[in-house]
């Protein structure tokens, strides 16, 4: 049995779907998108991906094509349609356009119905020596537009910067823009500077991520001190630690720098702290109902 994803109101075989070339998605990259990860059989902070997911919609103007209790059935089926063939430990991709019309750079009539397709993979696990070794990450100029804040499936910006990373042995790019360091190509930054945990405040120039919100969530909590703040490139430069968060890949410990060592270049003893207080969020994930 193959993967099953969900298109316009039907289950099928994820290896079947078919979706018209003149989607506004596949012309225009006219659409939003969520990831979802899955620990257990449960989605990770469901109401706050669905919160962002509803916030993109109304600022592009897409029809929000469930309602609320829909989307969690939807999603929650499946979730269990792929549990045979993904286990229990999912990524649930969804992504919503504005529907298939004639070319057009402008809205097409407002009969035109949003597109929905949702697919599940099997959540990876993060290799084995991350706690040991971390990564390497580069900074780059931002080339991207200025509402990063939109989870847009426009993302050839974020492409050709994840690539250049690649191309220097990296595993992210993180961006500066006007002297001021934002996030990474597809991910959230946070470094300790002086002794707090510091991240970039919200706004258009990066995405407001679940994973650091939680990861905020949990600093205050467990007593750490953190804060949102602006960070320069000469502060992340000299940090005590930097890390790299998302959805899917949590929180990574970036221990090399453009080739310089983060620190003693070992992943620090505050990423060890936090990261054992996500695991332990997740657990608890997996054991509620």
């Amino acid at each position: 049995m193959g993967s099953v994803c969900y298109l316009n109101g039907t289950y099928q075989a994820t290896g079947e779907a078919r979706i018209s070339p003149l989607d506004r998605g596949f012309i225009f990259g006219d659409g939003i998108y969520e990831v979802i990860p899955v620990y257990g059989g449960c989605l990770f902070r469901l109401d706050e991906h669905l919160q962002r997911l509803d916030d993109n919609l109304a600022e592009v103007r897409i029809k929000q094509p469930l309602k609320r209790e829909q989307w969690r059935e939807v999603l929650n089926e499946i979730v269990a349609r792929n549990q045979e063939t993904h286990g229990a430990e999912q990524s649930v991709y969804l992504q919503v356009t504005r529907g298939v019309a004639e070319r057009d750079h402008g809205f097409p009539d407002s009969h035109v119905e949003p597109t929905l397709f949702i697919m599940s993979s099997p959540l990876k696990p993060l290799p084995a020596d991350i706690a040991e070794k971390g990564v390497a990450a580069i900074t780059h100029e931002d080339i991207r537009w200025k509402n990063c804040h939109i989870k847009s499936t426009s993302l050839l910006g974020n492409i050709l910067l994840r690539q250049y990373a690649y191309d220097e042995h990296a595993a992210e790019a993180i961006l500066i823009r006007d002297g001021e360091v934002t996030e990474g190509a597809a991910s959230n930054l946070f470094a300790i500077i002086d002794g707090v945990l510091i991240t970039p405040p919200k706004g258009p120039l990066l995405l407001p991520g679940i994973t650091r919100d939680l990861i905020l969530e949990l600093a205050q909590q467990h007593q750490i001190a953190a804060c949102e703040a602006f960070i320069t490139p000469a502060q992340l430069k000299g940090a005590e630690e930097i890390w790299l968060t998302s959805s899917t890949k949590e929180i990574l410990p970036v221990t090399t720098l453009n080739g310089n060592a983060v620190n003693d270049g070992k992943p620090g003893k505050r990423w060890r702290e936090m990261s054992h207080h996500y695991q332990v969020y997740k657990q608890q994930l997996r054991d509620s109902p």
